[in-house]
């Protein structure tokens, strides 16, 4: 990228509005997306499940306050491990994902961070009825 770009880069936040908070005019998919990505079906998601540790300075509030505040956070879950939690986030947009993971980083106060792609669910007989922990 050139040193324009990387600017404008910088410059946009986690939605892709200017700084100044005021949302760009609307536009059509194919504008926005191109028109492959805008065929593609919109139910599509994309998803991870993201292993934490956090820094040794770092309460887990912080990382609680963070995931409450992070619109694709979906589930997290504290764990007895070399890790301290495991957090699914989920998004349409890699973008998006790939901006929170490094905010978990930033924000979150997360010192490793695994990320694992989920592709898709396996079929088990009862995966839909039975509850974690249960």
């Amino acid at each position: 990228m050139d040193g324009m770009t990387s600017e404008l880069v910088r410059r946009r936040d986690r939605w892709n509005l200017p700084i100044t908070g005021r949302a760009p005019a609307a536009a059509e998919p194919e504008q926005v997306l191109g028109a492959a990505a805008a065929s593609e079906p919109a139910a599509r998601t994309h998803a991870v499940l993201v292993c934490v540790r956090l820094t040794a300075a770092t309460p887990g509030s912080r990382l609680l306050d963070f995931l409450h505040a992070e619109p694709c956070a979906v589930q997290a879950w504290w764990i007895a491990a070399d890790i301290d939690a495991v957090v699914l986030l989920s998004s349409p947009s890699r973008t998006a994902l790939h901006r929170a993971v490094g905010d978990l980083r930033l924000r979150g106060g997360a010192e490793v961070v695994a990320v694992h792609g989920i592709l898709r669910p396996l079929a088990l007989p009862g995966a839909g009825t039975r509850a974690v922990g249960a």
